[in-house]
């Protein structure tokens, strides 16, 4: 997975040229932690909004994409975003500390460095930004 992405600034927003696999990522994250029956507090915790916010977001990013496209986000989405990708392989360590990779990579589809080497391309492209 491409892990690289430019963020421009768009007003107090971004746009981000996502690829296909970079939406799918995004995605897995958020709607994981979404659909795991955890309370609006919780959610907040974990993404930095609640749960009308990340399903709107969810929503956006839903979707069988093939191409590359831009995405507008505004810094809380990208707060979500970034808190998702870190947050979601948190919810896989077992008892006894030991992150179970295989039930993580069955459930969400990628490698956990996927998901914080794209956490990390984040916060770098909106510094830069």
């Amino acid at each position: 997975m491409r892990t690289q992405l430019k963020l421009t600034r768009d007003g107090d927003a971004f746009i981000a040229r996502l690829a296909p696999r970079q939406v799918s990522a995004m995605y897995e994250a958020l709607s994981y932690l979404r659909e795991r029956d955890r309370g609006d507090t919780e959610l907040t915790l974990l993404v930095g909004s609640g749960r009308e916010a990340v399903d709107a977001l969810v929503e956006r990013l839903a979707g069988r994409h093939t191409e590359s496209r831009d995405f507008r986000l505004t810094m809380e989405e990208l707060h979500m975003v970034h808190s998702a990708l870190t947050a979601a392989p948190a919810m896989f360590v077992e008892r006894g500390g030991l992150f179970a990779e295989e039930p993580f990579n069955i459930r969400l589809g990628f490698y956990r460095e996927n998901f914080y080497a794209l956490a990390q391309a984040v916060v770098r492209a909106a510094a830069e930004a």
